[in-house]
């Protein structure tokens, strides 16, 4: 397990180097300490392909409406390119209720529910709080003593931190952010928006669709 102490070295580590390009120009790439930290954290959520050839990072909010319109879109990215990978990073910005929710989401992970408490806490009308977020988590049938325990972890907490740590130093702007490559794009994004950014991203790191 990654500690906090551990996750505040690395990026202490990565903070002297530029931040991350915003453009696709690769004379300006994104920094070797910086990528690890966006796409190989051991406490990131893997989507997707583990192995695929090109990674996929996208910061969002449970209670940022342009997050859950880009969902149905990320399933169909996802779906349509088997050499994807992709990671997810819960980044509450909204406050407190999008921290609980941020924690329920990553504890279901060790009950092996991570995306369908993903999904259906996108797929909420109100606002993801406690006694939404609960609705959710006993729809799924989870062990809710559990829950609330894993919640607290070190995991969770750090996959948090890190999350914020990173962000600022990037000086992300807002939620949803997904980031390939050496480029960052901000809002909400179609499909072909979606498969353009993989597929710059490959040209750049010189990897072949597919």
């Amino acid at each position: 397990m990654t500690t906090r102490r551990q996750t505040l070295a690395l990026i202490a580590a990565v903070a002297a180097t530029p931040v991350l390009a915003q453009t696709q120009a690769r004379p300006n790439p994104m920094p070797d300490e910086l990528r690890t930290a966006l796409e190989r954290d051991k406490n990131g959520i893997v989507l997707g392909n583990p192995a695929g050839n090109i990674t996929l990072v996208e910061f969002f909010d449970y209670n940022c409406p342009f997050c859950k319109k880009i969902l149905p879109k990320m399933q169909q990215l996802i779906s349509s390119d088997p050499q994807l990978r992709v990671v997810f990073r819960e980044w509450p910005v909204f406050g407190a209720d999008s921290e609980f929710a941020a924690r329920a989401a990553l504890a279901a992970l060790d009950q092996g529910k991570y995306w369908q408490t993903h999904a259906g806490l996108m797929a909420l009308r109100d606002r993801a709080a406690e006694p939404s977020v609960m609705r959710v988590v006993r729809k799924l049938g989870l062990d809710e003593a559990k829950l609330r325990r894993d919640m607290d972890s070190d995991r969770v907490s750090d996959h948090i931190a890190r999350s914020f740590m990173l962000a600022d130093h990037m000086s992300l702007i807002g939620t949803p952010t997904l980031i390939a490559g050496d480029e960052g794009v901000f809002g909400d994004q179609s499909l072909k928006d979606l498969q353009d950014l993989v597929a710059r991203a490959r040209a750049m790191m010189g990897v072949a669709a597919g």
